[in-house]
């Protein structure tokens, strides 16, 4: 199926597009609903940067304005911006404008104001607007002309890049941040004292390419943190607090001669879900979203199943690394800038294909299928009214195991046309399935089969 649809889009555009880099494009002038009356029959380039204007922090939303408007077989470069890139400022957002707009915060004012899908007002906790129910940087949303619910969007990863430090004393180089925070696996199961601290350790990469590894550079203890606009934070419970570091303590002999491979990938990628008008960026769900699966990256296509009118893609959470289970609470954090393409496949053309009732984010690879389960495949709708803070005290591995099952059965039985006993004997000797992530509220188990194993 996939080689089939790539002949369709025009592989010398394509060729092209991959060839003149990620930044090496125009920029896209305002659009407007009118583009949808457009039609050609070759595919265009967007450019999507990210900045105050163009993010949305903390959530999903089926209302929220969509700041491009695209065709089927469109590409887009897409900025995506760390939410943690104020752990240290100096490394990741000084220099950077389009940083520097989103998270700039000064007493009664911040570059984005809302940050989660909590109240405006603060009226629970008072941390600020939107109240940490949420934390991502989305770039978007892109609504794609013609998508309705039902359809299916597939989105092709192409290419995957750095965003370089725009500090010139650190020219050449990218940073990331990894958080083992309150909310990791490990946080109540600590052996050495204090038995609960949070730690943050800084990477450092090449953004010219010329090494494929990550190297930690410093760790230091999270200490209370007063924001510009004088609330303490004794943990880290909202999104972008700048880290003042001179209160901190940095140690720098940490994970000597250790390298991490870098694997570029998005952690949060996904259309708007139905269910709400604001949704918490963490949990993942139906619509994708924060799945935090390695393999969504450079060369994998997700499939997705369209839940509103137009869509709404956006992507943020980058990661530069992250292994199975993202145990501590966060992988390597930093910023990407993505090359994607995105086609449209209407209900009723998906009739044989892996697409048809597709309900679940699905990916393929070169290589792979991998379905995605979840302790809930639909929390929203499962969990009721109280669903986006009940979802955290109620994932369990056994219901997203169970999940990643029944979804792989389905799959096997729908596109190979095996039966019930096929599917499960092929599953037990020649499927994977691995822990995707415990620490974004709704936990999630993938399931991997090898396309070799299957009939051509």
């Amino acid at each position: 199926m996939k080689t089939v649809l790539q002949k369709k889009y025009h592989r010398r555009t394509l060729a092209r597009l991959l060839c003149t880099g990620l930044m090496g494009t125009a920029s896209v002038s305002a659009w407007s609903q009118d583009v949808c009356d457009i039609e050609s029959d070759t595919p265009s380039h967007h450019q999507l940067s990210a900045n105050a204007d163009t993010v949305h922090w903390g959530y999903f939303s089926k209302a929220q304005e969509p700041r491009l408007h695209v065709q089927s077989g469109d590409f887009i470069t897409i900025e995506t911006l760390t939410h943690h890139a104020n752990d240290d400022a100096s490394l990741m957002v000084t220099g950077d404008a389009g940083a520097e707009s989103v998270f700039r915060w000064e007493k009664g004012r911040k570059g984005v104001d809302r940050r989660g899908a909590g109240p405006l007002d603060a009226s629970i906790h008072g941390r600020g607007a939107g109240e940490g129910f949420g934390v991502h940087i989305l770039t978007g949303p892109v609504f794609v002309c013609g998508a309705e619910p039902g359809d299916v969007l597939e989105v092709r990863i192409l290419d995957m890049a750095p965003r370089p430090s725009a500090n010139p004393e650190y020219a050449g180089k990218t940073f990331g941040s990894n958080a083992a925070a309150a909310w990791g696996f490990h946080y109540s199961d600590l052996v050495e004292e204090p038995r609960q601290r949070e730690v943050i350790t800084i990477y450092e990469m090449d953004s010219t390419g010329g090494r494929d590894w990550a190297e930690a550079v410093y760790s230091y203890r999270w200490v209370p943190q007063v924001d510009p606009d004088g609330v303490t934070h004794e943990l880290i419970d909202y999104p972008g607090v700048p880290v003042d570091h001179s209160t901190i303590s940095k140690n720098t002999e940490v994970l000597e001669g250790v390298r991490i491979p870098v694997r570029p990938h998005f952690g949060t990628l996904g259309v708007a879900p139905r269910e709400a008008d604001v949704v918490d960026s963490i949990p993942p769900g139906y619509f994708g979203g924060n799945i935090d699966n390695w393999r969504i990256g450079k060369g994998g296509t997700m499939y997705y199943p369209v839940a509103v009118e137009g869509a709404l893609l956006s992507a943020g959470d980058p990661h530069a690394a992250q292994g199975d289970s993202e145990l501590a609470g966060t992988a390597i954090e930093t910023s990407m800038t993505g090359l994607i393409q995105v086609v449209l496949h209407k209900a009723g053309d998906a009739t044989g294909s892996a697409l048809e009732g597709l309900d679940y984010p699905l990916l393929e690879t070169d290589t792979e299928w991998v379905v995605h389960g979840f302790s809930y495949s639909n929390y929203l709708d499962e969990l009721g009214d109280t669903a986006q803070s009940d979802i955290y005290s109620k994932s369990s591995i056994d219901n997203a195991m169970r999940d990643a099952f029944r979804k792989m059965r389905r799959f096997l039985m729908t596109t190979q046309g095996l039966s019930e006993d096929e599917a499960i004997s092929l599953m037990s000797v020649a499927a994977d399935f691995g822990v995707t992530q415990v620490v974004d509220g709704n936990w999630g188990v993938h399931g991997i089969i090898r396309k070799q194993v299957l009939p051509e």
